[in-house]
C-alpha cells in the first residue's frame, strides 16, 4: 500500500494516526501543529484537507465517536481544540471550570460518544461532558495516573499509575469499584480492554505486556496474568486490540520498528 498520507508528509514526528469511525477517511497530526485528513482509496489517497494550529504541537488528536469532530490536546498547553467538521470551524476550550491543570495531554473518550476523560497530573481524572465539554466530576488515583480507558460499554474506567496498580471506576457514581496491582510492573504505561470486554492488556516500563481476564481484574487484588508477552526490550508504550480481539498490536515508541503482534 501507498503511505496513507503520500499527499502531505509530516514535517515533525507524528502523534497521531488514525481512522474515522464510519468513512474511508484517516487523520494525521503531530508536532508540526497540524491535523491532515486523507481519504483512504489506496491508489492515491488524495488530501481532502489540513488545519494548522499556530503554536500549538498536538500531543494528541481524536475523532468525537460520531466522527463530526476532532479533538486535539497539546504538548504544553491547558487548553485543547475542538474542530467541528460538519461547520468547518476550529473552537478553542480555553479554560476546563474547576481544572487547574497546567497541562492538558491525555484523554480517552468514551465508546458511546457522552464523556471525555481528561487524564491531569497528580492522579486527577476530570470527567467531562462530551457535548458540552463542561466537567461533571473528579476522581483520583494514589500517585501519577498514566493512562486510562473506558470498558465497550462505557460503563467503567481502569486507570492504570505509574506506581503499576490499576484503580477501576464506576462512571455513573464515579466510585472506585476495585483496585488490583499489575504483577512486576515497575511503572505502567499503557492499558487497553478489549472490544468483547473479555481482557485486559496493561504495558509497563520494563516491555512486558500482561493481559488479564477482566472477571479476575474486578475480584482479586494480585490477579494472575493469562499471558505475560515479553518480546519488547524497551517500554510498551501503546497496546491496542482489534475489533474481533482475535489480535493484541503492543508497540514500543522507544525505538524503530518495535511493533509485535501477538
Amino acid at each position: 500500500c501507498l503511505p496513507a498520507n503520500q499527499e502531505r508528509f509530516a514535517n515533525g514526528k507524528l502523534v497521531t494516526v488514525q481512522f474515522h469511525p464510519s468513512a474511508q477517511v484517516v487523520m494525521t497530526a503531530g508536532h508540526d501543529r497540524s491535523v491532515s485528513l486523507f481519504q483512504v482509496d489506496g491508489v492515491r489517497n488524495p488530501k481532502i484537507q489540513s488545519i494548522y494550529l499556530e503554536s500549538f504541537p498536538i500531543y494528541k488528536a481524536r475523532f468525537s465517536v460520531d466522527g463530526e469532530q476532532v479533538i486535539a490536546t497539546g504538548t504544553h498547553h491547558s487548553l485543547f481544540f475542538v474542530y467541528d467538521m460538519i461547520a468547518g470551524s476550529i473552537i478553542p476550550i480555553p479554560k476546563v471550570q474547576g481544572v487547574e491543570e497546567k497541562f492538558l495531554r491525555n484523554f480517552e473518550l468514551s465508546p458511546d460518544g457522552s464523556f471525555m476523560l481528561l487524564i491531569g497530573t497528580s492522579g486527577y481524572l476530570h470527567l467531562l461532558s462530551m457535548k458540552t465539554k463542561e466537567p461533571i466530576s473528579t476522581m483520583k488515583v494514589n500517585g501519577r495516573c498514566t493512562a486510562s480507558a473506558f470498558t465497550p460499554d462505557s460503563s467503567k474506567i481502569y486507570s492504570y499509575s505509574k506506581e503499576g496498580e490499576v484503580f477501576i471506576w464506576d462512571v455513573r457514581s464515579r466510585k472506585c469499584l476495585h483496585k488490583f496491582e499489575d504483577e512486576g510492573s515497575l511503572e505502567g504505561k499503557c492499558i487497553a480492554i478489549s472490544k468483547n470486554n473479555q481482557y485486559v492488556a496493561c504495558g509497563s516500563s520494563s516491555g512486558v505486556v500482561n493481559l488479564y481476564t477482566t472477571d479476575a481484574c474486578l475480584k482479586e487484588n494480585h490477579p494472575k496474568p493469562v499471558k505475560a508477552i515479553m518480546n519488547l526490550v524497551t517500554s510498551a508504550t501503546c497496546v491496542t486490540f482489534n475489533p474481533t480481539t482475535e489480535i493484541l498490536a503492543v508497540a514500543s515508541r522507544d525505538t524503530d520498528e518495535a511493533v509485535k503482534l501477538v
